[in-house]
């Protein structure tokens, strides 16, 4: 079975090494050119913010899609990773069903997807370059190849809401990861993933509430996707961030949440 967790970020982030995954994590499985993106649960270490700007006022307007996209990072704030914008064309919304309830807010975070209803989403992929390895006198050629295997890319998701829909979101996320944390299963576009389990990460300081998470994916035939996952609330506008890899364990995204949260 093909994960829809990689093909999602295969996708969107097409131009970038990542685009490896697509053999990496799917060959072999069913390949079905609709690209669903499989969410995964989060065991959520949550930590409020010290300046935690409590709560939204409740008459508070969500900003817009055309809003929130001078928001997300660029290149100039990640001179060190590769950008690739998703346009709304190109994202994949189809509805998101988990075999429990109170996982399904966990699968639509990581899927980039709002939480009920937003007033607006803008979307990015941040891929990290290949370092190359450092050459010393005589050191082999393939020595200096970048090595692409290491590569981590991180879907990034800003979603904005009205009132109190921010801190109800990332409230839902936070009590869907302990009643989650024995795994889950995920189904999008009539494509069924299956998560094993989900354990708390390293908090990541930024904005008013952070949650970090792992999430183990079964890809079938023994294999398995560790993903990291952080959500952070500013105001009323959550950012989501999903690194995956094609060592199948990726990376805590730090950079690009430190970058992210800053333009927040």
């Amino acid at each position: 079975m093909r994960t829809v967790l990689v093909r999602r970020a295969v996708l969107t982030a097409s131009a970038v090494s990542l685009t490896l995954l697509a053999t990496a994590c799917g060959s072999g499985k069913d390949g079905g050119a609709e690209a669903d993106f499989k969410n995964a649960a989060r065991s959520s270490a949550t930590r409020p913010s010290a300046a935690a700007s409590s709560v939204a006022a409740a008459g508070a307007k969500g900003k817009t899609a055309g809003e929130l996209r001078p928001l997300l990072v660029t290149e100039a704030d990640l001179p060190d990773h590769r950008l690739e914008r998703v346009e709304d064309s190109a994202a994949q919304d189809d509805p998101i069903e988990t075999d429990k309830a109170p996982c399904k807010p966990l699968a639509q975070t990581e899927g980039m997807q709002p939480i009920g209803a937003s007033a607006g989403v803008a979307r990015v992929v941040a891929s990290g370059k290949p370092r190359a390895a450092a050459q010393g006198a005589g050191a082999e050629k393939a020595d200096a190849r970048a090595d692409t295997s290491k590569t981590t890319a991180t879907s990034v998701a800003l979603v904005s809401y009205d009132g109190k829909g921010a801190e109800e979101a990332i409230g839902a996320v936070k009590a869907g990861v302990e009643a989650c944390a024995g795994g889950f299963s995920v189904t999008q576009a009539g494509e069924k993933t299956a998560i094993e389990s989900v354990k708390a990460d390293t908090v990541l300081p930024g904005g008013d509430e952070a949650v970090s998470f792992v999430t183990v994916m079964d890809l079938g035939d023994g294999d398995r996707n560790v993903a990291r996952v952080v959500v952070l609330r500013k105001g009323n506008t959550l950012a989501t961030f999903t690194a995956l890899s094609l060592t199948g364990e990726a990376e805590q995204p730090k950079a690009v949440v430190d970058a992210q949260a800053k333009k927040l």
